[in-house]
């Protein structure tokens, strides 16, 4: 006898749930985050927060390192990080943007991973810390995410590929991407190299389990084992 529609979803559920689990457990395995020799924040007044779970794995702010030369950060992880000065603060209408380059794609990781702008950060370092970013990935795909302060995505497990998100031409191939976070009325955008590649109305974003405003600190935002480095990072008002 055959299994009823209802019951052959609920078992196609499972079986799907079971096989992610089952493929994040195995990314983890075999790439757990680096410690990066001679780590740590070198940058005047600015600061950092290492992910929740690598703190439980151990790693501290120290395994990933932030230095600056010129205009130019250059950071490498490690844990995956967020770093911000205090003092960089954007309310009501604004833009903020830089531009990042992985000169050496995948040369610390086995597959893609994500760097960029943060915005909306408020009680930034503490247990409650909330904030929303947007970032690329050098093989031509984004992620919008945030903190709130448990984590939450705005466009999926594995974000979207998008036509406007630059591609290595190999890997240990230089790749280049400028990233915007915009908030605009009642709306907040993500744009990468010139196009809006994602928008979401405020009232998605403010809520419970989410931001507490789109106003408050701004920065940089990496997954773990990668390398980086960010020029032009600045605030506009609209």
């Amino acid at each position: 006898m055959s299994s009823s529609p209802m019951k052959r979803n609920a078992m196609n559920l499972v079986y799907v749930s079971t096989l992610v689990f089952s493929f994040c457990m195995l990314v983890n395995a075999q790439d757990g985050s680096r410690i990066v020799a001679g780590g740590g924040i070198s940058v005047p007044q600015w600061t950092g927060k290492i992910d929740s779970n690598e703190e439980r794995l151990g790693r501290t702010l120290n395994d990933a390192k932030l230095t600056k030369d010129g205009d130019a950060f250059h950071v490498i992880t490690g844990p995956a990080v967020t770093y911000w000065n205090p003092a960089n603060k954007a309310t009501g209408d604004f833009t903020v943007k830089a531009t990042f380059t992985e000169p050496k794609y995948m040369n610390l990781n086995s597959h893609p991973h994500p760097y960029g702008i943060f915005i909306a950060g408020n009680e930034m370092g503490g247990a409650g810390q909330s904030y929303l970013y947007c970032a690329a990935y050098g093989n031509g795909r984004f992620i919008v995410r945030g903190f709130g302060p448990g984590p939450f995505q705005m466009n999926g497990f594995v974000g979207e590929a998008n036509p406007a998100v630059h591609r290595a031409a190999g890997i240990g191939q230089p790749v280049t991407q400028e990233i915007a976070l915009s908030v605009k009325g009642d709306r907040v955008e993500c744009s990468i190299n010139g196009a809006v590649i994602a928008g979401y109305n405020k009232a998605a974003l403010i809520t419970a389990g989410k931001l507490r405003s789109t106003d408050g600190v701004y920065g940089l935002r990496f997954a773990h084992n990668t390398e980086v480095t960010v020029t032009g990072l600045s605030v506009s008002k609209k």
